[in-house]
């Protein structure tokens, strides 16, 4: 089931950005554990837990921290989330493992990555994005940086690339025969999201925030109010599509004026006028067979029930009321679902290759909860 079917990933136990990147890794087959705090509620998190078992350990136990080692024997990635140094003093660091099983992939995903002034600071996705430059672009012109949740740096930015990274050292593990070190840090992937703007910004193709084609300046690209109180997107960037646009809002405009900046603030008067006059429902249903790049604003529960969402299968409800996304990309024969789990600790001992004697012993003793 997956692409990464057979491939066993070991998830030290962390706040988002390392349950996420589990999860995709889940979803495209690997086997992956989550190692918890003895004790502590697996499940809690919802999504980010699907199709994975766990198994508690108290690593601060000599005997629980030979249980993850024996794991890491059987493993190919390991995603570490502590801060730098942690691992290496609690025992399981990436040269206690790479003595025991070299062909380890160990993925350290942090903040601000391994080495650096700022390595053994603490933080969150709004300081990771601060310190990349990835935050001061986002808002409008006239109010503060306005971080997108914590998803730029946490999930896209930290996780996502710590995915890449594993699935890039999978593969060339396959010539070398040998796993290597992935520091994945969440500065240098929310970075990486922005990679063209460094460059426009230093030499002045992109301007301050909210005064850009893409950021808020263009009438044309951005949210407007319905008369319900609901939004809606326009992104009629090219000219055929603004063409489309203006003439669903029932609006005179001379297209060849589109990208006239001095026009800018009044289009904008004008196109939000327009939008208030009916409600998102009925925009949707004028624009329904009109080329304009026009869509409604959904709410994430409205999205799941949307047709396009439905007709494509594109989430799941696990449990009434809680949907969530099913797994992306997809695959045309190795196809990626998700496996309904429980934590399954002695499960978990046998399939990695623990003396099934032994692994009797440590739940009993409570070791390995």
């Amino acid at each position: 089931m997956g692409p990464l079917a057979g491939v066993k990933v070991i998830e030290m136990a962390g706040l988002g950005p390392g349950p996420f990147a589990g999860m995709v890794l889940a979803d495209l087959g690997a086997e992956v554990v989550h190692i918890g705090r003895p004790g502590a509620t697996f499940g809690e998190m919802g999504a980010l837990e699907r199709g994975k078992r766990s198994v508690g350990l108290d690593l601060k136990d000599p005997a629980a921290l030979d249980v993850l080692l024996q794991l890491v024997d059987g493993a190919d990635v390991l995603i570490d989330v502590y801060r730098p140094g942690v691992a290496e003093r609690l025992g399981f660091g990436p040269e206690a493992c790479a003595a025991r099983n070299p062909g380890l992939v160990y993925v350290r995903l942090t903040g601000y990555g391994q080495d650096g002034p700022w390595a053994q600071k603490a933080g969150h996705d709004i300081d990771y994005l601060a310190l990349s430059g990835t935050l001061e672009p986002l808002g409008p012109a006239d109010g503060p940086p306005a971080p997108p949740i914590n998803v730029l740096a946490d999930f896209a930015g930290g996780a996502t690339f710590a995915v890449v990274g594993a699935l890039a050292a999978l593969h060339e593990r396959a010539t070398s025969g040998r796993g290597q070190v992935v520091d994945a840090a969440m500065v240098d992937g929310a970075a990486m999201l922005l990679a063209p703007f460094f460059a426009g910004r230093a030499g002045g193709g992109w301007g301050p925030r909210g005064t850009n084609l893409l950021d808020g300046a263009a009438p044309f690209y951005g949210s407007y109010a319905c008369a319900d109180g609901a939004w809606l997107a326009v992104g009629a960037l090219e000219p055929q599509f603004y063409a489309a646009l203006v003439e669903g809002l029932g609006l005179d405009e001379d297209p060849t004026a589109q990208y006239d900046q001095e026009g800018w603030p009044a289009l904008r008067e004008r196109m939000a006028a327009a939008v208030a006059t009916r409600t998102r429902d009925e925009w949707v249903a004028v624009f329904a067979d009109r080329d304009a790049c026009v869509a409604p604003v959904l709410t994430p529960v409205e999205a799941v029930d949307h047709p396009h969402a439905v007709a494509r299968d594109a989430f799941r409800t696990p449990t009434p009321g809680r949907p969530e996304p099913n797994p992306a990309p997809r695959f045309d024969r190795t196809l990626a679902a998700v496996r309904d789990r429980a934590p399954d600790p002695a499960g978990v001992l046998a399939d990695f290759g623990l003396d099934p004697a032994a692994a009797a012993a440590l739940l009993a003793a409570g070791t390995v909860t």
